[in-house]
């Protein structure tokens, strides 16, 4: 059975207990399964912190990327990502939908938490509601005082410039031996391979909790509040959706005629396998194969098309990072938190520094959010039981996302091919001739 078959049981098992407890099944220890429903969210996100580190590391040295090249495709992720954010920022500012939780987060979540044996009061503002204009300050504000305290802080823009200044200071170690002929780079390379690998299996262990894990939430959830917290949920999903809906269905396929001459009839009936694939299989990495063949349908050259699939999948992923910025934001309405534009932009940047750094896992999107929600400044007592709160409708999310992560990779290779000289395109094949 896969994954979300699973969740969707979990979710209708834990309503059915959650309703039986409500009528009077007084016996049924839902406040207890919630708890040990939330040790799952919570083993999630203590991993997040090291997988984004070890993700980093190992695609610093394992990917092979011209400077010129590389350059031009950050300038065209960037460009979709600010696209995506701006359009997410414009729908949580006019419309406010995090003000339909308003007035029931303690309902839904509990003001008070147990965390670590002591009672724990949700504070009614973020820490720091008053960030300072100095970029040079805001910037040290990230620089770590030790190798540890990003990981104790659960500080991903943090993690992430430490993890960009090892990857690249390896990658220049590698590159230097290559050229003097030295050996011995190979053991640091299947260090830091095994070390991904180990996190991806620990994760992946977590993940087939999820439906457990969810199943006792739900049902916690629903024995204390009822049916109606379904209907709060089906107005964040809704807003989730219309963010996704406009990036994927209005701006990529406007960008793939504007900038790279393919029609929108072209773009989207050439790449329906892919797109529907990524839907399916709720993996743009999985589905890469068939974006490669769509591509071809579509004519983009196969090196632009194994760029932006292959390398740029790491760091195309708008539908991840339009979610986690979102999520964040309506959060944060949600609990009366007033974000100004300039911590609003660090939400966007942790977003987008998350999203990039754990491209290719499986439900990245949630494995990710509880450290955006640390940035936004959501207290530490809210973040767990938000997510766990989230979960039931995330696998709906989750494959939209990837969809749209897909559509994202087709769109960036049309982008590139437009913008590849002749004289590239003569020596990439002069490259795969040599390397065949």
């Amino acid at each position: 059975m896969p994954l979300y078959a699973k969740v969707l049981s979990g979710v209708l098992i834990g309503i059915f207990m959650g309703v039986l407890k409500q009528y009077g099944w007084k016996w049924i220890p839902t406040e207890s399964f919630g708890q040990i429903g939330l040790l799952v969210v919570r083993l999630l996100k203590t991993l997040a912190t090291p997988l984004i580190l070890f993700a980093i590391l190992d695609s610093f040295l394992k990917t092979r990327i011209t400077l010129r090249r590389g350059f031009r495709l950050i300038a065209i992720c960037l460009l979709n990502v600010t696209v995506a954010m701006t359009i997410g920022l414009t729908i949580m500012n006019t419309f406010h939908p995090g003000h339909m939780w308003r007035g029931h987060v303690e309902e839904l979540l509990g003001q008070v938490r147990i965390v670590g044996g002591q009672s724990v009061k949700v504070p009614s503002a973020p820490p720091d509601t008053k960030p300072s204009l100095d970029p040079v300050k805001n910037f040290a504000a990230y620089v770590p005082e030790n190798v540890v305290d990003p990981f104790q802080k659960n500080s991903v823009i943090s993690i992430v410039l430490m993890a960009l200044l090892i990857g690249a200071s390896l990658r220049h170690v590698k590159e230097e031996r290559e050229k003097r002929g030295e050996s011995g780079f190979q053991t640091i390379e299947n260090v830091v391979s095994i070390g991904f690998q180990t996190l991806i299996q620990m994760l992946s262990w977590g993940i087939h909790l999820i439906p457990y894990a969810v199943c006792l939430v739900v049902a916690d959830v629903v024995g204390k509040s009822g049916l109606g917290v379904f209907r709060m949920l089906s107005g964040f999903l809704a807003v989730i959706l219309v963010g996704l809906a406009i990036h994927s269905l209005l701006y990529y396929p406007f960008i793939a005629w504007f900038m790279g001459g393919k029609s929108p009839k072209i773009f989207l009936g050439k790449g329906a396998n892919a797109i529907l694939t990524g839907l399916s299989m709720n993996s743009s990495l999985a589905t890469v194969p068939i974006t490669l063949r769509c591509l071809k349908d579509m004519g983009v050259s196969d090196q632009s098309a194994r760029l932006a699939s292959c390398v740029g999948t790491n760091l195309n992923n708008d539908g991840i990072m339009l979610y986690e910025a979102m999520t964040a934001l309506f959060l944060a309405q949600a609990r009366g938190f007033d974000l100004g534009f300039s911590q609003q932009m660090v939400v966007v940047f942790a977003s987008i520094m998350a999203g990039a750094g754990i491209a290719g896992i499986p439900e990245a999107g949630l494995i990710v959010l509880p450290l955006v929600l640390s940035a936004a400044g959501l207290p530490e007592p809210m973040i767990i039981p938000a997510l766990a709160l989230i979960i039931p409708v995330d696998w709906i999310i989750a494959r939209c996302r990837s969809g749209v992560n897909v559509m994202g990779d087709m769109v960036t290779a049309v982008q590139l091919d437009r913008f590849m000289s002749e004289q590239e395109r003569i020596d990439l094949l002069a490259e795969s001739g040599e390397a065949s």
